[in-house]
């Protein structure tokens, strides 16, 4: 009987084992890494992401990330934590190199439109025309309500390259360390990295006066920019991410 027990005790741990090195071999990070690209990419640029995470006293690797746009300003700000209890200190803002489209959320398929509102990374794309490529969930239960029923559109991406039918284009060298972050994080458990674009930085003077000069004669889009401002504000006072519902009408509730 004591010999039974401990053959089973021995195939019991020879299972778990197993099972350890077969998470670690199936880990986030380890399925990217076998796109050669990725595992080049962490190869050049994940040392300078740890000096620059050190420079700003940050601790590395983050655990969540938190991403905001804004269209007039081409700006692509990144936020990091790495507790819940923490608030998002800013790690860095990156240039977009290129957009099409106006002020306005996107509403219909080839509307060449870059969507406003508050989205999440839906998808890792490491084949991508453009380098590198994260998507983002568009559209999402807001814009299927105010969209387009039968063609809202799809395929928008935060991606490298200097390009844009719709896309946030930040270049390639920027994409490469945004897409290793995303990484990291999805990795330590953020499954929804949230991205929340705007149509302008509110507390920058020039850009809300153009806002308000662009949406002067349309007042559904000026009352969009307002909804959008209240989760921009929330987030300016207190670094942490409002809870944001969406109503029967498509529109934003920033609770």
């Amino acid at each position: 009987m004591k010999s039974w027990f401990i053959k089973i005790n021995i195939v019991f741990l020879f299972a778990v084992a197993a099972s350890n090195v077969l998470f670690a071999q199936t880990s986030f990070i380890n399925i990217q890494k076998s796109t050669g690209k990725i595992f080049d990419v962490f190869s050049k640029v994940e040392d300078s992401l740890k000096r620059q995470f050190a420079e700003k006293k940050l601790q590395w690797p983050p655990n969540e990330l938190y991403i905001r746009s804004f269209k007039y300003d081409r700006q692509l700000e990144v936020w990091v934590k790495n507790e819940d209890k923490e608030t998002f200190k800013l790690f860095k803002s990156y240039k977009v190199c290129m957009q099409s489209g106006s002020m306005g959320p996107k509403r219909f398929e080839g509307d060449y439109q870059i969507p406003e509102g508050f989205y999440y990374i839906n998808e890792f794309n490491p084949n991508s025309n453009y380098h590198l490529a994260l998507g983002l969930n568009y559209p999402n239960a807001s814009d299927k309500i105010l969209s387009d029923s039968l063609h809202p559109g799809k395929g928008i991406y935060i991606h490298g390259n200097c390009v844009s039918t719709g896309c946030i284009a930040i270049s390639d060298a920027p994409i490469e360390e945004l897409y290793l972050l995303t990484t990291y994080a999805k990795e330590n458990g953020q499954n929804f990295i949230p991205v929340h674009v705007f149509p302008v930085k509110y507390n920058v003077k020039k850009s809300f006066e153009y806002l308000a000069k662009a949406t002067k004669e349309n007042q559904p889009l000026q009352r969009f920019a307002i909804n959008l401002k209240e989760a921009f504000d929330y987030f300016e006072e207190k670094k942490k991410l409002p809870v944001i519902l969406i109503n029967k009408k498509g529109d934003y509730i920033i609770d």
